[in-house]
């Protein structure tokens, strides 16, 4: 049975059974976890999907900070790469492909801005806009 999704960027359980044995277990000591971890994912996959800043997340998600301190947490061990890759491969599985890419793209406009030419191009029209101006 599926689980209701209130925003289409919440996981299946499909995709939730495929990523929650990767969750580190809580931590020894303290408070039992009261958080539900299904929640924070859905909340970070939330703000991912959105691009809402941190404090627009809505209230139906565990508190920002909350979500935040997982998150960071998770980023910094390495949970979420592991995440994304796992579901990356039933993604691409569920589409017929292959599971890794095999082909990628280099956007040329990003190469041609760090030529040197292109500096010294820009110094020429600003010297030129020098010499040209009003004193």
């Amino acid at each position: 049975m599926e689980t209701s999704k209130n925003y289409p960027s919440d996981m299946s359980d499909t995709e939730w059974n495929i990523i929650t044995h990767m969750l580190p277990p809580a931590k020894h000591g303290g408070r039992k976890r009261t958080t539900d971890m299904r929640a924070v994912v859905n909340a970070i996959f939330y703000i991912e999907r959105s691009g809402c800043q941190w404090r627009m997340l809505p209230k139906n998600f565990p508190p920002r900070s909350t979500v935040g301190e997982y998150f960071y947490q998770w980023r910094d061990d390495g949970t979420i790469k592991k995440m994304h890759d796992a579901l990356r491969v039933l993604v691409r599985t569920q589409a017929g492909k292959e599971t890794e890419p095999t082909a990628a793209i280099v956007d040329s406009q990003s190469v041609k801005t760090t030529e040197k030419k292109g500096f010294v191009d820009m110094m020429q029209v600003k010297k030129r806009k020098e010499e040209n101006a009003i004193l």
